[in-house]
């Protein structure tokens, strides 16, 4: 298990390290920060063994979804509030099953 989750870890760092050196506008920032934290909660649930594999596989397709709405929105350089308001409402809906998943 902690096999996945060095990688991951890593990759998340390189990419946080990019997103906050040029985020596109500051709902983009909060929103990418929100991202970060729930992955961070993901592998607290993976490593405490709260969150089994197929939650895990399942949480990180949905978290992979966001971030490639998010990349898509941003492609014009900005979001719109329509286009926040839809990122928050996913990101609420997958907080609510990170936390089901760990505390089922």
């Amino acid at each position: 298990m902690k096999s996945l989750i060095l990688p991951i870890l890593a990759i998340t760092s390189v990419v946080s390290t990019f997103s906050l050196v040029n985020p596109s506008s500051a709902s983009a920032g909060t929103i990418y920060n929100r991202e970060v934290n729930q992955q961070e909660r993901i592998y607290k649930g993976v490593q405490q063994g709260t969150i089994s594999q197929r939650e895990y596989q399942n949480l990180e397709r949905r978290e992979e979804r966001i971030d490639a709405q998010r990349r898509y929105y941003l492609r014009d350089g900005h979001l719109s509030r329509q286009e926040a308001a839809r990122l928050t409402r996913e990101e609420n809906r997958v907080s609510k099953a990170i936390y089901r998943d760990r505390h089922d």
